[in-house]
């Protein structure tokens, strides 16, 4: 392991490694990426692995849209051997409630102002694209084709790849245990397997992002909880699109290889660091979707697991520097979206740590810490 780096990652999952390779690809090739683990062993792998464009903030629907475009052409732009298998299948989000309605309405017509060709739909409508969807209860729906799902191991690791054939040394299975700090300022990392002299620490460290900023004696609002997922045995393919509803607090796809995928958030869950799942969450998660989709409950569940969410006060990430510490650059807090918008925050991140342009930089300097002591809070309506 290097004992020196321009710039050390701390977090080895989509985010750490798709800044990594941004970084790299701009010139900076002496950077060092630490992940206590394997790569997307955090909340990446844990994920439900979809991707959305339908947002009801600005920010949002930004950061989705690159992102995107980006996985659109990822496999080519990184050389990937593998397939990241972005398909793009649509979300189809449904509403319950008048103001879940009127919420959806102001959601499409910001998504369309911002080039998101979303549309509103009727019940009757929604049913047409998912046939099984029980509409009893239903108000309104939204749709957006370009919306779907891919492979966050495949996505990290192609990331991963382009960024060690650019230079970066990549260090699984290695845990940080301090961070060195001098008259206000980051002077390096402390490790199990030794230290690395470095001036820039960018904290991507997902569920645990708390705790690498308190190393640094950073102080951010944010804090962890977990979230649970389920997958059943795979079928013949009948549901093209995610079905993800605000009101049951709940999501589900048919992943291209037929199994069905489906997560639930829970009001109710602590601030922890719990990864255990549980049967409470099997019989809620049951009772829900089946409600929804009745011929889902014909199907068996294969396995569960939990991962964690890293929550913010309005429920959008953390980017950019901080005026706590000089050479602490942070990408966290991203409430359980850090996935899919990945590819644009590595970009964002990249050229806000050399000091180029980029068009959207906009975002990352309105995402910064500092909006919570001024109370410019970005509060993301779209959330399960």
């Amino acid at each position: 392991m290097k004992n020196k780096a321009e710039v050390v990652i701390i977090g080895g999952g989509v985010n750490g490694c798709a800044i990594a390779y941004h970084l790299a690809k701009n010139g900076c090739k002496d950077v060092v990426v630490l992940e206590r683990s394997y790569l997307a062993s955090g909340s990446t792998g844990r994920c439900g692995a979809g991707v959305r464009q339908q947002w009801g903030t600005e920010m949002n629907c930004r950061l989705s849209t690159g992102s995107c475009r980006d996985l659109e052409n990822m496999n080519e732009e990184l050389e990937y051997d593998g397939d990241i298998e972005f398909h793009q299948g649509g979300y189809l989000l449904v509403a319950y409630t008048e103001h879940q309605v009127e919420q959806f309405r102001q959601n499409v017509k910001l998504q369309n102002s911002l080039g998101i060709a979303s549309q509103f739909l009727t019940p009757r409508e929604a049913k047409q694209i998912v046939p099984h969807l029980n509409i009893e209860p239903l108000m309104a729906a939204t749709f957006y084709q370009k919306d779907g799902h891919c492979n966050p191991f495949h996505v990290t690791q192609a990331f991963a790849d382009a960024a060690r054939r650019l230079g970066v040394e990549i260090n699984t299975f290695t845990t940080v245990t301090g961070i060195k700090t001098e008259n206000g300022a980051v002077k390096g990392v402390t490790t199990d397997q030794g230290e690395i002299s470095t001036n820039i620490v960018v904290d991507a460290a997902g569920g645990y992002a708390d705790e690498i900023a308190e190393m640094a004696g950073v102080k951010i609002p944010s804090y962890s909880e977990r979230h649970q997922i389920l997958v059943t045995e795979p079928v013949e393919a009948f549901q093209s699109c995610m079905v993800m509803s605000f009101h049951h607090n709940t999501y589900c796809q048919q992943s291209p290889q037929g199994s069905f995928i489906m997560g639930l958030g829970d009001f109710n869950e602590p601030h922890s660091h719990d990864i255990m799942s549980s049967w409470e969450f099997l019989k809620n998660m049951s009772d829900k979707i089946t409600a929804m989709l009745p011929p889902l409950r014909y199907l068996r569940v294969v396995r569960q697991w939990a991962g964690l969410y890293h929550l913010t006060p309005d429920r959008t990430p953390i980017l950019g520097s901080t005026s706590q510490l000089k050479g602490f650059e942070m990408a966290l807090g991203f409430s359980g979206h850090g996935f899919m918008i990945a590819p644009m925050t590595g970009r964002l991140m990249a050229a806000h740590i050399l000091g180029l342009d980029h068009p959207d930089l906009d975002i990352l300097n309105t995402l910064n810490i500092d909006r919570f002591a001024k109370g410019n809070l970005f509060v993301e309506p779209s959330v399960v």
